[in-house]
């Protein structure tokens, strides 16, 4: 289940972002950080299964939700997380803002629009 980004998940965030390569430095994720909670076109959301296990971000440019990040938990991958991750936020904003992937995020959001039988 997608959850709104609040200010008292910030460390849980910030964890999760270290994962993502553009985000290896500190003051690189504080700033990502700071933009998520300042800049209303900026939303974060995490997902939440039994814990908090991943998170996804898009910035909002007209009628386009670009998806920046997204990162899943190392030892929750490759179960499909990501893929529920990206389903999930499509039918909550899909109805109002196109979702297009940026160059970061391209490759993985391509390969959850594939059916999974595409993969094998």
């Amino acid at each position: 289940m997608l959850i709104r980004y609040k200010r008292s998940y910030e460390k849980i965030a910030m964890g999760l972002l270290s994962f993502v390569p553009s985000e290896k430095e500190l003051k690189s994720l504080l700033n990502t950080i700071r933009l998520y909670e300042e800049e209303e076109n900026w939303q974060l959301f995490l997902w939440k299964e039994e814990d908090i296990i991943g998170i996804i971000g898009i910035e909002i440019v007209g009628d386009k939700a670009e998806l920046r990040h997204l990162s899943v938990n190392p030892s929750h991958r490759n179960q499909g997380v990501g893929r529920r991750m990206v389903k999930a936020l499509q039918e909550m904003i899909g109805s109002k803002y196109q979702i297009v992937p940026s160059e970061q995020t391209k490759q993985f959001y391509e390969k959850c629009l594939k059916p999974i039988a595409d993969e094998e």
